[in-house]
């Protein structure tokens, strides 16, 4: 956690290197496989790809490349016919995982308050089983959206 003038081309690009490259790998294996049609691949990104995350280096512009990726997919999908549907997840800020604890953490300084305090604010905090549970309705849904914000307030399609 850190702004970008402290951040190395390492550091920044380190998400690009775990999170957009799994999500690539498995949306790419998806298409090529190809799964059968009606299934759904789900990909995680992070709410941080709508809202922008100044202290994470190249975070959000990670996630936000899982967005433009399932787009791609869901349209080379449609045009081989494979019957595979794309979503994206893009779950809030939460202190409930060893990331989001540390994002807790480096935003509450930022804004001079205790991470207590931040989080109070954030209410109400969205949990791990919430998030699974949303991975299972979207995916059983099969008229739902192409992407869905996940907050502990509940989720709610984008666009």
């Amino acid at each position: 956690m850190a702004p970008v003038q402290e951040q190395t081309w390492e550091t920044f690009s380190r998400n690009w290197q775990v999170d957009t490259r799994h999500a690539f790998a498995w949306i790419r294996e998806a298409l090529l496989a190809p799964l059968a049609p009606g299934s759904v691949v789900v990909a995680m990104s992070s709410g941080a790809a709508l809202a922008g995350s100044p202290l994470s280096g190249g975070y959000a512009s990670a996630k936000a490349a899982i967005r433009y990726l399932r787009g791609y997919a869901a349209e080379e999908s449609e045009r081989a016919g494979l019957g595979i549907r794309f979503v994206t997840l893009l779950p809030q800020l939460t202190p409930v995982t060893a990331l989001g604890s540390v994002g807790v953490a480096g935003y509450a300084a930022r804004t001079g308050v205790d991470p207590d305090e931040f989080v109070r604010g954030r209410q109400p905090v969205l949990t791990a089983e919430q998030v699974a549970k949303a991975v299972l309705d979207v995916a059983g849904d099969p008229d739902g959206a192409p992407e869905y914000e996940v907050g502990g307030a509940g989720v709610r399609p984008l666009g």
